[in-house]
């Protein structure tokens, strides 16, 4: 299994979307996650640095400027997404990355509180 650790870029990007209200609350992330067409397009016009700022993760001994280097994408090229932190959190979780799990879930905690997302108590 690959070992990732937390890309320090994405997550300060993404700390700037929440805070100009770039993101989206509710959405299909099995529909909106870029695929590999957007991914394409977007590289043909962007830096792998500005593409490596949509991921979370960076995989160890993977090149620079590979698609390979870069791992749980939070958004759609254009804002973060809710869904997309939620499938971050989960899959890190579920392959024991830690360090990428808490840092989605931080970043998933203030995107909710940016949002005015509030806890529910239950009985």
């Amino acid at each position: 299994m690959a070992t990732y650790y937390v890309n320090p870029a994405a997550s300060e990007r993404a700390r700037q979307l929440i805070q100009a209200r770039q993101y989206v609350l509710d959405s299909d992330w099995g529909s909106v996650q870029p695929r590999a067409d957007a991914e394409n397009a977007f590289l043909e016009r962007h830096s792998w640095e500005e593409y490596g700022a949509w991921h979370l993760g960076l995989t160890d001994g993977a090149g620079d400027e590979t698609k390979g280097r870069y791992a749980f994408v939070y958004g759609d090229f254009r804002r973060i997404h809710r869904t997309g932190l939620i499938a971050c959190v989960y899959r890190a979780a579920e392959w024991r990355h830690k360090d990428i799990e808490l840092a989605a879930h931080e970043l998933l905690q203030e995107l909710d509180t940016a949002a005015g997302i509030t806890p529910t108590a239950t009985a």
